[in-house]
């Protein structure tokens, strides 16, 4: 007898009964009512769909687990790669040269994007290929390949490997410890010639000289101005300042010496010299703003250019010395650097004199710097000449120029 009936609500690529491999609607001939070969059919049916189902499931599954990126990738080793490895707090990996590390400031050579400078508090990782010279703040140095993670450093030495706070490091130099290491120089040309109606030469000549080890810092500084017009001199003045510092901790530093020299006959000082002791303070040290302040007791004693008949040709007087040093980053190529310097002494001497400079320093290339500067030097009571003129107070200059920087 040939019966039909409705088809289960499965798809429709599954056989209908476990005997019929056909795939469709068309009826079958079976010798036992609709009703029973449903109720048989449907349980088997359904097991099988849901095994089909798992399969492609799992098929599905296997290719997304295989393609799974190693949540952590690391460089090559440290101990046989080509490059120096830093890994940025934001997961970043860059590959080059670790020139220095001083003032939070990580100076590197990037394979692919030449120089830069990184702040050492986005700095995560780092992995050298080179030998390297790490400093600390409480003194002491290490040398060997680094290794930094977090807030804790490796340093690998042909004896012994050691471990250290990342806090405490003060400066990372590339290389074994050398003389030259411990020197850097900055100078600065300006050079402003006229001729036609108005003949005029000006040179501006400064310099700096630092030399700068775990605990101590010397710096010379320079600075000279000269002016023609039409043959006649103007202006010529030259200043030559001396610093030693010894550093205490990481803020604190003492001045055994300082001193200065000072020379300009259009402000009656034939010379000028200072010499004292003091003490500082580095009120701020962060990667991009630097400010200290010093000062103490000197003894000065001025020469005159000229002077009336029978007054004295030279004064001397102790002297209360301050000084101001800052330097901002306010891009990566743009700097403002700023020094104020202020001298009391008696009224011979000119009661209170000062020194200011302060610079913007654009960067053209690693070397070199585009730089103009504003320059105040004042004496609040100048020294009359032997002709009865009195030197004004004040001295301004604007020059511009380039420095040069190693």
């Amino acid at each position: 007898m040939l019966r039909t009936f409705s088809p289960p609500s499965f798809p429709p690529c599954f056989p209908r009964n476990p005997g019929d491999s056909r795939i469709g609607g068309a009826p079958q001939t079976e010798g036992m009512t609709g009703t029973d070969d449903m109720t048989e059919q449907r349980p088997e049916a359904k097991a099988r769909f849901h095994i089909v189902a798992l399969a492609i499931w799992f098929a599905a599954l296997g290719p997304l687990q295989a393609q799974a990126p190693d949540p952590e990738w690391h460089p090559e080793s440290e101990y046989a790669g080509k490059f120096d490895w830093i890994q940025m707090t934001s997961g970043e990996w860059v590959k080059g040269e670790i020139i220095a590390m001083y003032d939070e400031s990580l100076e590197f050579d990037s394979d692919e994007f030449d120089d830069l400078t990184l702040d050492w508090d986005d700095i995560q990782q780092i992995h050298t290929s080179q030998v390297m010279s790490v400093g600390f703040e409480q003194g002491g140095s290490a040398v060997g390949l680094l290794i930094v993670d977090g807030d804790r450093i490796t340093v690998v030495g042909e004896e012994e490997t050691r471990e250290f706070r990342r806090e405490d490091v003060l400066t990372i130099t590339a290389g074994s410890p050398k003389a030259i290491n411990f020197w850097s120089m900055k100078f600065f040309f300006g050079l402003v010639l006229r001729s036609g109606n108005s003949n005029i030469r000006e040179m501006n000549n400064q310099g700096t000289i630092v030399r700068r080890t775990l605990k101590s810092r010397i710096t010379i500084d320079m600075i000279g101005n000269e002016n023609k017009t039409e043959g006649v001199e103007t202006s010529d003045n030259q200043r030559a300042t001396l610093g030693w510092d010894r550093y205490i901790n990481r803020r604190f530093f003492l001045k055994p010496v300082f001193g200065e020299y000072f020379r300009d006959p259009f402000q009656n000082v034939g010379s000028r010299v200072t010499i004292g002791v003091g003490a500082g303070y580095q009120i701020i040290d962060r990667s991009k703003v630097e400010w200290r302040v010093s000062g103490g007791p000197a003894y000065q004693e001025t020469r005159f250019d000229s002077v009336d008949p029978g007054n004295p040709t030279k004064e001397s007087t102790p002297a209360l010395v301050v000084s101001n040093t800052a330097s901002w980053d306010i891009t990566k190529w743009l700097e403002l650097d700023g020094n104020y310097r202020f001298q009391v002494v008696n009224k011979e001497s000119g009661t209170y004199n000062h020194h200011l400079v302060a610079s913007f320093e654009s960067d053209i290339t690693k070397w070199i710097e585009f730089d103009v500067s504003w320059i105040w030097d004042r004496i609040e009571d100048p020294k009359p000449a032997a002709d009865g003129t009195v030197p004004e107070q004040d001295d301004f200059r604007t020059t511009v120029g380039l420095t040069f920087e190693f």
